[in-house]
């Protein structure tokens, strides 16, 4: 499980990016397992929507470390 000062941590990292660099990270995101989008789904998706799917994924992938 993340702790909860991870947590934080990542989630208030990711609040202040951009939709660039969020698309970026979700696009090489290296983990134990690959994010698969298109560049067009991810350009249609919010800013929130964008930040949700990177801490999702961070947060799956160091909870299996």
């Amino acid at each position: 499980m993340v702790s909860k000062k991870n947590f934080e941590q990542t989630a208030t990292a990711i609040a202040v990016l951009g939709k660039t660099e969020l698309k970026r990270r979700i696009k090489n995101f290296k983990g134990r397992f690959k994010l698969d989008f298109t560049d067009d789904y991810l350009n249609n998706l919010t800013l929130d929507r964008l930040r949700h799917v990177l801490l999702a994924a961070l947060i799956n992938a160091k909870s299996h470390n």
